[in-house]
């Protein structure tokens, strides 16, 4: 049962609470990123290291922390973990996929997705659950990131991870731009509330034969 419950804990950040296609968190880095694949792992990569170390040290010093003041007190333990980040991304990783993720990275501090798990679940669950739910949440956001970013880089620039899927391929490079961004998430939006709509009906439908 512990294990059913650990492995729920886990999972539910891939669709059940999925960030960006479910709670609709974090569209500004998503929508800014996501011009290529590179970059959208990198974000997503980041994100999802201070998530469950901010998560894990926040449900360790929860009992200590003032209900008054938790807002500051989660922004400087996730602004120590994105320092972290930061400075080992720009040690290894290479200069120009560090210059277009430019400021966003920085901005993971004030990310809704990394707040919103500190203030609703970190704060209030016993650490290794927490940090469950960091890195399921964490790699569902990468996984978003990965859909929307491939899509784009395809249709926008005509490769995958920099490398051309054809040669007579025309790009249209709309895809990489703003307007691109948006039309891919609202694409992807339609088809999960499709999904979900779908999903309600059938279980109407099997309440009511069953009723």
């Amino acid at each position: 049962m512990a294990e059913e419950n650990n492995l729920k804990e886990f999972t539910k950040g891939f669709f059940q609470y999925n960030p960006m296609f479910v709670l609709v968190l974090g569209l500004c880095p998503s929508l800014a990123v996501t011009t290529s694949v590179k970059n959208g792992l990198a974000m997503g990569g980041a994100a999802t290291f201070v998530l469950v170390c901010s998560n894990y040290i926040i449900s360790l010093v929860r009992s200590f922390i003032p209900r008054e003041i938790r807002i500051p007190c989660f922004i400087v333990i996730i602004a120590a973990f994105v320092t972290m980040v930061e400075l080992l991304m720009k040690a290894y990783l290479p200069p120009e996929l560090n210059a277009s993720l430019g400021i966003f990275i920085p901005l993971i501090v004030v990310n809704c997705i990394i707040m919103y798990r500190a203030e609703s679940f970190a704060y209030k669950n016993k650490p290794f659950v927490s940090v469950l739910d960091g890195a399921g949440l964490g790699l569902g956001w990468t996984l978003s990131l990965c859909i929307v970013s491939s899509i784009r880089e395809i249709s926008g620039a005509g490769t995958l991870f920099g490398l051309k899927v054809s040669e007579s391929y025309n790009p249209a490079s709309v895809m990489i731009m703003a307007p691109g961004a948006f039309i891919v998430l609202g694409l992807l939006l339609g088809f999960f509330n499709w999904r979900k709509l779908k999903k309600s009906e059938k279980a109407m439908m099997e309440y009511m034969k069953n009723d």
